[in-house]
């Protein structure tokens, strides 16, 4: 199930397969973070942008929600201004994701 918003008509391929594995997480949470974030942002990452996030993709899901929700320290390989945008972006959606 897929929450996109986006088009994939406007997107590059490499875009493209981010966002339905944005979408696609198998963790409702972060289908929902992630998927909603990268709607926003897609066409504004730049390359480097666009390779931090794909990393991000392939963090566990429950470790990735813990470090969104400070529950966690992240670790600095995943502590990118990426993967900032994502987290402040998480708290813009409140009340859904309080």
């Amino acid at each position: 199930m897929s929450g996109t918003i986006r088009t994939s008509e406007e997107l590059d391929p490499r875009r493209r397969r981010i966002v339905y594995r944005a979408w696609h997480r198998g963790f409702r949470e972060m289908d929902l973070i992630m998927g909603s974030f990268c709607d926003a942002v897609i066409v504004e990452l730049s390359e480097q942008e666009i390779a931090d996030f794909e990393t991000l993709i392939d963090a566990p899901d429950h470790e990735l929600y813990a470090w969104i929700r400070s529950a966690e320290p992240v670790p600095a390989e995943f502590d990118t201004p990426v993967f900032r945008r994502l987290r402040d972006y998480h708290f813009t959606m409140k009340p859904m994701f309080a």
